[in-house]
């Protein structure tokens, strides 16, 4: 119970990491908003869980990409806790296509929504830290396509690319506020974005893959819980990368 206490804000929550990260945080104390777009149900499913294994949880809807929803989303999780400790910043989306078919809608919907909502969170969240004065954690979940790239996700990887930027940024911006700021780097993890995947190009990755198999969402949730306590306190400015070693 090491988040005791703490409040945690987690984008795109409904499902698969973010639900994971969601149920995880939970377990370790902390009072979680499970911030959702669309999938009012799933994310409501989420809550459910948190609270039968005697954790608190709201689910609250919330375009990350818009700001004005983006300050209603906190102004509500601090009116139902009192305070917001934690933001995890894992709303995402993929339009994939190769370069030549990649509409500018195609890019403006993968950019907001992954890299600039990251931006109007951090924005609207960091005020209220120093408004409390006692520290705070912001984890932003990138992708390992972030730095190796992946054909036919260039608006994908650029967004991730744009998350470690942002995360480096303000964790030498904020650092001296004790605001801790770090970022997770997940590589095939079992989601609803690998599910599509087909039979033969998933086991081509796997056997690329050091460990042998793909990741699962609990896994990439454990880690950000780590990095949200105080057992690393002395963590900033990371990206870690949550892969099986596939791109080490």
């Amino acid at each position: 119970m090491k988040l005791q206490g703490q409040v945690a804000v987690v984008t795109g929550a409904g499902r698969g990491i973010g639900a994971a990260i969601a149920r995880t945080l939970a377990q370790e104390g902390a009072q979680v908003v499970v911030n959702y777009s669309r999938s009012a149900e799933a994310a409501a499913g989420v809550v459910a869980e948190i609270e039968a294994a005697h954790g608190e949880a709201i689910a609250v809807q919330a375009d990350v990409a818009d700001p004005e929803q983006v300050e209603t989303l906190f102004k509500t999780a601090q009116e139902r806790f009192g305070r917001v400790d934690i933001l995890v910043n894992n709303a995402g989306i993929t339009r994939d296509k190769l370069l030549l078919r990649m509409s500018i809608e195609d890019w403006d919907a993968v950019l907001d929504t992954n890299l600039k909502s990251a931006f109007l969170c951090a924005k609207a969240f960091v005020p209220m830290l120093l408004k409390q004065k006692t520290g705070g954690v912001i984890i932003n979940v990138g992708s390992v396509v972030g730095t190796v790239g992946q054909a036919g996700q260039a608006n994908y990887s650029a967004s991730k690319a744009g998350l470690v930027g942002l995360t480096k940024s303000l964790a030498k911006e904020l650092g001296s506020r004790n605001i801790h700021i770090n970022a997770v780097a997940p590589g095939f993890i079992e989601t609803d974005m690998t599910d599509v995947l087909k039979a033969d190009y998933r086991e081509t990755i796997v056997k690329q893959i050091p460990l042998g198999r793909i990741g699962a969402a609990e896994e990439v949730a454990r880690v950000v819980a780590f990095l949200c306590s105080p057992d690393a306190a002395y963590i900033q400015g990371e990206v870690i990368a949550i892969d099986g070693g596939l791109f080490m």
